[in-house]
């Protein structure tokens, strides 16, 4: 809080920035944006000071499905950015579901993050013709959210796998059906470059010939999936053996029912299971949730919070297990996922470009 009582003081203007430029980066020139395509972008000049944080993917592509236009009822999907790569889809959905702001939600538009509600509708959504998004990384990339800072003197390289196939980032109407396809046309990465003042670029060249680490900290995202439940009532799902570094500060568990690859469904969205009870044990202390009444529409969730654990008793490994109850057998083709957020600290040598992961 600010002290009323100082009357004493001068101002204080920040000028260590000079200014903030974001430039455009291409994947490599033989790249091509087809089904299960490795797409690379680098930068490749480390003399910079970049902003991941503010860093975004911007993608050019037209969407079709052999309907005129004005006829079609086609439309993109919400995150359907996302969905259109390799195991992103579904974990960025579960995490921003759950941690994303109504104002923070309302910005992604642009994203294609439109949630549809009394105040939008679904005509808002992407339809048939040219189309182009701008996704912020940090809302798919546990670094790009957690670490708010430079990164100086690093050679960065982001790499996209393009999904199987596209049906989880559209979805149409059974008699408008006639195999949409979605064609990208451009894929760029776009990185704010940080230019500061004379004074602050000489205590950064020092840091530099220094050769100290430099500690980054941020959390990682981790999914796993159990892909067919048994139709029964009660499980147990024994999901990782993580090693003690590693150990989970928040686990997110979701199910899923007869979504995935479905062009008549909504991909992400989330089915409640019709569950009862969730237990969640950690190092064998189990950790009961109150049970549970209403779900919210677009995804019935279950939040663990682990950040706060008992220390006295170390182990080489924590084993992480998920047992949940329900009123009626589970339903078939039903999927179950498990988001794990734990901390992840590296420290990064800007001098010799060593990486080590401490934790």
């Amino acid at each position: 809080m600010t002290d009323i009582l100082s009357i004493g003081g001068e101002p204080i203007f920040d000028d260590r920035i000079v200014k903030i430029e974001t430039h455009t980066y291409n994947p490599y020139a033989n790249t091509t944006f087809g089904h299960s395509d490795e797409i690379r972008i680098p930068i490749q000049q480390q003399d910079l000071y970049t902003l991941t944080c503010k860093s975004f993917l911007y993608i050019e592509g037209v969407l079709s499905d052999g309907v005129p236009e004005k006829n079609s009822d086609t439309t993109m999907d919400n995150n359907c950015v996302a969905f259109m790569n390799r195991n992103v889809g579904i974990t960025s959905s579960i995490k921003n579901f759950v941690s994303l702001t109504t104002e923070r939600s309302r910005k992604l538009q642009n994203a294609e993050w439109i949630v549809i509600n009394e105040y939008v509708g679904p005509r808002s959504r992407t339809r048939i013709g040219d189309f182009n998004f701008c996704v912020p990384l940090n809302v798919l990339l546990g670094f790009c959210e957690d670490y708010k800072h430079v990164v100086i003197n690093a050679r960065h390289e982001l790499i996209l796998i393009r999904s199987r196939i596209d049906a989880n980032c559209i979805v149409t109407k059974p008699e408008r059906h006639k195999n949409p396809t979605i064609t990208l046309l451009k894929v760029q990465w776009r990185m704010p470059h940080v230019v500061l003042n004379d004074v602050n670029k000489l205590s950064f060249l020092r840091t530099l010939e220094s050769g100290q680490y430099l500690s980054m900290g941020f959390r990682s995202w981790d999914l796993y999936e159990y892909p067919l439940l048994q139709t029964t009532n009660r499980h147990s799902w024994a999901v990782e053996a993580a090693t003690q570094l590693e150990k989970p500060r928040y686990v997110i568990f979701a199910l899923q029912t007869g979504r995935s690859n479905n062009l008549l469904k909504h991909a992400f969205e989330f089915d409640d299971g019709n569950l009862t009870n969730v237990n969640f044990v950690l190092r064998m202390r189990e950790n009961a949730l109150l049970t549970m009444e209403e779900f919210d529409k677009w995804g019935p969730f279950v939040v663990i919070d682990c950040s706060r654990q008992n220390e006295s008793v170390k182990s080489a490994t924590v084993d992480v297990r998920i047992e949940f109850d329900c009123k009626r057998n589970i339903d078939s083709n039903t999927t179950a996922y498990c988001l794990i957020i734990h901390n992840c600290v590296i420290e990064y040598n800007p001098l010799t470009n060593i990486v080590r992961k401490i934790v």
